[in-house]
């Protein structure tokens, strides 16, 4: 599996770690993205929006903020979340552990 380290993902404080779980040929041009992240505590992903693709978020551990299109809410271990086409997201640990989750990025 292929692990990436990106600085200051989508404009976030900090670094997320992407561990992804299919590459490109196993996702066959229908997902841009299949893969477990780890967003340490004092770290983000910052707020972006999705253009014909969809993401969905499984959370595994830890608790952050979950910026739903302009509506912040709070996430935990078994909560899910939903970006459609056209809308935006990001995440913040607001915890003192990792904040891991499952993220799937479906193109329409």
């Amino acid at each position: 599996m292929k692990i990436e380290k990106i600085e200051n993902m989508c404009g976030g404080k900090g670094h997320v770690m992407i561990k992804h779980i299919l590459g490109e040929k196993e996702l066959n041009g229908k997902c841009g993205l299949y893969a477990e992240v780890t967003i340490e505590p004092g770290c983000s992903l910052g707020y972006h929006e999705h253009h014909k693709e969809s993401e969905t978020y499984y959370i595994i551990s830890g608790q952050g903020d979950y910026d739903d299109n302009g509506t912040v809410r709070p996430v935990k271990a078994g909560d899910v979340t939903f970006t459609p086409n056209g809308c935006g997201h990001g995440l913040v640990n607001t915890s003192d552990q990792d904040l891991v989750f499952m993220a799937l990025i479906i193109f329409d």
